[in-house]
């Protein structure tokens, strides 16, 4: 397991604490992927977006067989207060789940808080994953939407991008003009075909 931690300064915590809602508990978030879709990526720029937003902020990857398709687990975690837990996320908040093949062998839903949700990369309606997923459910088709924009291949698009932007609509927050500017400060190409992938999947992304 690698971890990677970006703490926020007091300086910082005070210039945004009137803009932006403070968060009352630590958020945890967990990603499922494959290698090659971005996933650890995904949680990076999610910090990063937190981050602007004047949060303290861990994101970090677990590998295990190190190729590309096999099943990838990433995970973020944000508060106002120093993040000090290094452990994998057991109990999130939040699922996202950048492959839905990896819930043919995994219960992506494991350990979920009550009032979480879990955001599927699909083109199915939340309706139709009830039975896979006992919780509540967000779908957006990201490949769809990476493909529109380029990202990655037909056969292997790169949906780590559009799928944030979908988890800032799911979950409201962090704001989506934090995320697409984290996304076009971070994105190893083609920042702003990403930046716009992010921000119609923002608007495309479908809940109970």
């Amino acid at each position: 397991m690698q971890g990677k931690e970006v703490n926020c300064d007091t300086t910082t915590k005070t210039i945004y604490a009137h803009l932006f809602p403070p968060l009352i508990i630590m958020y945890e978030i967990r990603f499922h992927g494959r290698g090659g879709q971005g996933a650890v990526v995904a949680s990076n720029l999610l910090a990063e977006a937190f981050f602007i937003e004047g949060y303290d902020v861990q994101a970090f990857p677990y590998f295990g067989v190190e190729r590309r398709g096999a099943p990838v687990t990433a995970f973020t975690r944000v508060d106002t207060k120093p993040v000090r837990v290094k452990m994998q996320i057991y109990e999130p908040n939040y699922v996202v789940v950048l492959d839905p093949s990896v819930m043919l062998k995994t219960d992506v839903s494991a350990g979920l808080k009550p009032d979480g949700f879990v955001l599927v990369n699909t083109t199915k309606k939340p309706a139709e994953l009830k039975d896979k997923i006992k919780a509540r459910v967000f779908t957006v088709d990201a490949s769809g939407i990476a493909m529109k924009y380029r990202l990655g291949s037909k056969v292997a698009p790169i949906v780590n991008t559009a799928i944030l932007g979908a988890f800032a609509f799911a979950a409201k927050m962090p704001k989506i003009e934090s995320v697409l500017a984290a996304i076009r400060k971070g994105a190893p190409v083609k920042p702003e075909e990403n930046a716009r992938a992010a921000e119609e999947a923002y608007n495309s992304t479908v809940g109970e």
